[in-house]
């Protein structure tokens, strides 16, 4: 099940085993498919073996009320309905949440009140209900919201946690949802700390804070709770500048690490894969173990051009192919295991990656 509506009963806990996410024989296999799509001849396709996917550039339709700033995460509900974060670059207060149905109509919005720092945004099912969880990284909050876009709660920084000398080195960029109710919040933006919450929103611990040692982190972007079938209950972060995962137990003690990413910013899961969103122009699929299943377009010379020049390249539309993705920050699946992506580009773009194979 993807990190959109979570079970709450925790499974047994099992011995973790270390994994690595090199697999030189995946690497081995043509990964973009039918990269030549501009005639419209064919859709266009990207993946490999089990994991092909046709890619729509441009999904959902905006009102004229509404422009997208960079698009940065999704979260669908039970109805399937599919719910993006944004920043718009307008000066007036513009809704930061913007819902879709599954053919990419718009629904309704909400969020004025997160302008400008809409950005991670999870959701999950409590008695009955559910609820967005969304870090808001211009205010330096988190909130939790009802779908009808009604705020149910915001927190600032952990003054609990002893951690901070001013309320400016806190910005959180992500939040996990523990399966006993509780949450994990990733200071990605600002120290580097892992802070956890228990069902009733209160803090309990935090760990982690910038470095490079085990336990320690380098922009806490996303972070997901891993209860995939046979592995230990385990909070998977991405250690984004370190360019890895890493895995801690529920109370925060290190675990290990996933290496060969490119700047890892977001996690889900369905079923038993994990999928990957890469600032640095991938998508990656896991295993169980935490093998590459294969890479959603896997270009050197690609992500060298858009890392060019202080990654200007976001900010120009004329130089993107399609097909290729500029700068992957948040993907979630569906029901049916297509992929919703939204891209830190200006101006936005989110892509509806429908599988195929």
């Amino acid at each position: 099940m993807s990190k959109n509506i979570r079970d709450m009963a925790l499974p047994n806990r099992r011995q973790f085993l270390h994994a690595s996410a090199a697999a030189a024989s995946v690497a081995a296999t043509p990964l973009f498919l039918n990269a030549d799509s501009k005639s419209g001849s064919s859709p266009l396709r990207v993946g490999s073996g089990e994991y092909v996917y046709e890619c729509q550039h441009g999904w959902g339709e905006l009102p004229e009320s509404i422009q997208w700033g960079a698009t940065h995460d999704v979260a669908i509900d039970a109805q399937g309905l599919i719910y993006i974060t944004h920043q718009s670059p307008a000066k007036g207060p513009m809704d930061s949440v913007v819902v879709f149905d599954a053919d990419g109509k718009y629904v309704r919005s909400f969020g004025k009140e997160f302008h400008g720092g809409g950005h991670g945004l999870d959701l999950r099912s409590e008695n009955g209900q559910e609820f967005l969880y969304l870090s808001d990284v211009k205010h330096r909050q988190i909130a939790k919201l009802d779908l009808a876009g009604e705020v149910v709660w915001t927190k600032g920084f952990p003054t609990e946690s002893g951690k901070y000398e001013k309320a400016n080195k806190y910005c959180p960029t992500n939040i996990a949802l523990a399966p006993n109710g509780g949450f994990y919040v990733g200071d990605g933006y600002g120290s580097s700390y892992v802070h956890q919450y228990d069902a009733d929103a209160n803090w309990v611990r935090s760990f982690g804070g910038r470095g490079t040692k085990p336990g320690e982190l380098n922009c806490p972007h996303g972070l997901y709770v891993d209860t995939r079938a046979g592995r230990e209950p385990s909070l998977c972060v991405t250690d984004r500048a370190n360019n890895r995962l890493q895995y801690f137990t529920l109370d925060g003690k290190h675990l290990s690490y996933v290496d060969n990413l490119v700047y890892p910013s977001s996690l889900d899961v369905r079923g038993d894969v994990m999928l990957v969103g890469e600032l640095d122009s991938r998508l990656t699929l896991l295993d169980k173990e935490n093998n590459v299943l294969t890479y959603l377009d896997d270009d050197p010379a690609w992500r060298k051009t858009v890392n060019a020049n202080g990654r200007k390249v976001r900010q120009n539309r004329s130089k993107w192919v399609d097909g290729k993705f500029v700068h992957p920050h948040g993907a979630t699946f569906d029901a049916d295991g297509n992929i919703y992506l939204a891209e830190w580009v200006v101006g936005g773009r989110v892509s509806l990656l429908k599988k195929v194979g």
